[in-house]
């Protein structure tokens, strides 16, 4: 069996979109496919127009769920990360820090300053991972079940 958290992080870095799951005042779940760039395998951050659902949802209630893989994998084949986090709006107050942190290791035609982002229609979230797991193919766990399962990582 691989080294978990080694391909949990691998599969984190080779990706740049996430399905970011909430939940809408009713309660019912709402998923959306977003860009975000991952700092320290520990804090996910994305764009998005404050008017969205999600962000609605996540104004609501900041607990959100996360899922990262590559959706052109063939079957069989594919790594899945799964993250739950407490997400949120980066305040004003740290969005030059936030901004210098996200975009990183960034093209710069994708990256964004405090500054830049004032003319946006889009502000910066940012989502702390409480906690994570790495989906396991059946034939690769090795418990004979043959089963899927998801396996807790310490990013």
């Amino acid at each position: 069996m691989p080294d978990l958290t080694e391909l949990a992080r691998t599969t984190l870095a080779r990706n740049r979109f996430m399905v970011l799951g909430t939940v809408d005042p009713s309660g019912r779940p709402r998923v959306s496919p977003v860009w975000f760039s991952l700092v320290n395998h520990r804090v996910a951050y994305w764009l998005s127009s404050p008017d969205a659902h999600h962000s609605r949802n996540i104004q609501e209630r900041p607990d959100v769920s996360m899922v990262v893989f590559s959706s052109s994998a063939d079957p069989h084949t594919g790594q899945a990360v799964y993250l739950e986090a407490t997400a949120g709006r980066v305040p004003e107050d740290e969005l030059e820090e936030a901004c210098a942190e996200a975009f990183n290791d960034v093209d710069d035609e994708l990256s964004y300053t405090s500054e830049s982002l004032r003319d946006e229609p889009f502000v910066l979230y940012r989502a702390r991972v409480t906690a994570s797991e790495i989906h396991v193919r059946g034939r690769d766990f090795g418990d004979g079940s043959g089963s899927d399962q998801r396996v807790p990582v310490r990013l």
